[in-house]
């Protein structure tokens, strides 16, 4: 008897259709899946700025047997198979390297992601007074919604350096004892005006400015009692006194402002996290996971964290800059086999994994999904085979063998994944680094971790969907 043709079309959805990884777990797995998510939890509390990523993933590098680059070309250490080295770019992006079996000249296994988020950033004269009330302006980085970032309570990341060489670092609304900070938000009793704006003004982002303060200094000098704008000064003396600058130690600070607080757990189930910067460290982590537990690959395994990927990867340390293909023929020169041609030819035959955040289906906003190509919470690793806008626009496209392969290693190792896409066709869009590093001609796809509320101050993932990331990542590393 023929099948109708509908009948066919649902029987085929449902075989692409991919399973939930929280049933397969045992009660043994789902422990380890929540001990690595309070694991990752604990991490992105603690580290909501590409510095503060850097410096603690350096730290536990070294714990895990990564050597500095430098002191390797400093003393001029050989290196073999086995060898862990790791290399910091200006203290915003970080490589890491296990040298394999085979030659690096046969090409590298490669977990790239970013370690940037989207944020607000002080101005570099950020300090001013208004009726009484001390303010510093900012200037937002990153696609941001700005509505979203009134009425919150922030923190401020970052560090302050000065002129005599020094840095000072600048940690503030993290602790409960802390005060945090704010951007303030009309009344609703006054906003008939405000809510007739669209969404993209309803906050413009010069009025993006962080509440400091409002007591006034009490003047005791001749110098003081002259002083205007005693708030802006006593906000000027509390920094002096707790970190020694200068209003003019502006000028060279970054300062970013971010959500005040923990990640926490979210649901009564508690199978999800909600958090700041999961878009990228939700990536980055298990990316940095799965290179610490690798031993004796066969090929060269490596986990690239680069910085400024929210603007465009520009920059020094952004995946434009030449870090990554100079610290590569760095790692080669000091294993004794160096030339410019056997590192071109070890660029072209690596393979990667861009990792990045996927938007999760949100069911209350179904509109803007297509299901069938849409990520879910809970169903594992989401490949991305292209992202672009529209068109496909600014999007690597990996070729079919090479998602042939990943699909294989996933398989293989029992990892559960999905395939998705961003979006609706013409709903928008966006990138990732994958086209930068496939500038090399290497074999490239987007991989990474459903999020929802992407891009806002606080996201949430599935508990489940980042450990069979680091399964995932740990799979590829092995057999890619």
């Amino acid at each position: 008897m023929e099948i109708p043709q509908k009948f066919n079309k649902l029987r085929r959805m449902n075989i692409m259709e991919r399973k939930n990884a929280w049933k397969k777990y045992t009660e043994e797995e789902k422990a380890a899946v929540f001990a690595y998510g309070d694991e990752y939890r604990q991490f992105i509390s603690d580290c909501k700025t590409e510095r503060e990523c850097v410096t603690e993933l350096k730290k536990r590098a070294i714990a895990a047997g990564f050597q500095d680059m430098e002191a390797v070309i400093a003393k001029g250490i050989t290196l073999k198979a086995g060898d862990r080295v790791f290399a910091d770019n200006k203290g915003k992006s970080f490589a890491m390297y296990i040298i394999g079996q085979k030659p690096m000249e046969e090409g590298m296994n490669i977990l790239g992601a970013h370690i940037d988020s989207p944020r607000l950033d002080l101005k570099q004269n950020p300090l001013y007074e208004d009726t009484d009330m001390a303010l510093l302006d900012t200037h937002y980085y990153g696609g941001v919604k700005k509505y979203q970032w009134v009425t919150l309570p922030l923190a401020m990341h970052g560090v302050i350096a000065k002129k005599d060489g020094s840095v000072v670092t600048i940690n503030i609304g993290e602790k409960p004892e802390d005060p945090v900070f704010g951007v303030s938000d009309l009344l609703i009793h006054l906003s008939a005006d405000q809510l007739e704006k669209k969404a993209a003004k309803v906050i413009e982002g010069e009025a993006l400015d962080i509440l400091v303060g409002s007591m006034p200094l009490e003047a005791k000098t001749e110098e003081e009692k002259k002083t205007k704008e005693l708030v802006q000064a006593n906000v000027l003396k509390i920094l002096k006194d707790a970190y020694g600058v200068e209003e003019e130690d502006f000028l060279s600070a970054e300062i970013e402002i971010v959500p005040a607080g923990p990640a926490r757990d979210y649901g009564f189930d508690r199978s999800m996290i909600m958090g700041y910067g999961h878009d990228d460290r939700v990536c980055a982590y298990p990316s940095f996971s799965a290179i610490v537990e690798m031993e004796k690959p066969e090929r060269t395994s490596v986990c690239l964290l680069v910085d400024k990927e929210e603007i465009g990867s520009v920059g020094a340390t952004g995946m434009e800059s030449r870090f990554f293909e100079n610290m590569t023929a760095e790692v080669m020169n000091a294993c004794g086999d160096y030339n410019e041609l056997k590192l071109r030819r070890a660029l072209q035959n690596s393979k990667v994994l861009s990792s990045d955040v996927s938007a999760a289906f949100d069911p209350n906003y179904p509109g803007v999904m297509e299901k069938k190509n849409a990520a879910y919470f809970g169903r594992g690793l989401v490949f991305n085979k292209y992202t672009g806008s529209r068109g496909k626009s600014g999007s690597n496209d990996a070729g079919a063998e090479y998602v042939a392969e990943i699909r294989r290693i996933m398989d293989d190792n029992q990892v559960y994944f999905q395939t998705a896409e961003l979006g609706k066709v013409d709903q928008g869009g966006g990138g990732t680094i994958a086209y930068i590093l496939g500038n090399y001609n290497m074999q490239v796809i987007d991989s990474g971790v459903a999020v929802l509320n992407m891009h806002a101050p606080w996201e949430i993932i599935s508990k489940a969907d980042l450990y069979e990331a680091k399964c995932g990542y740990k799979a590829f590393l092995k057999d890619a």
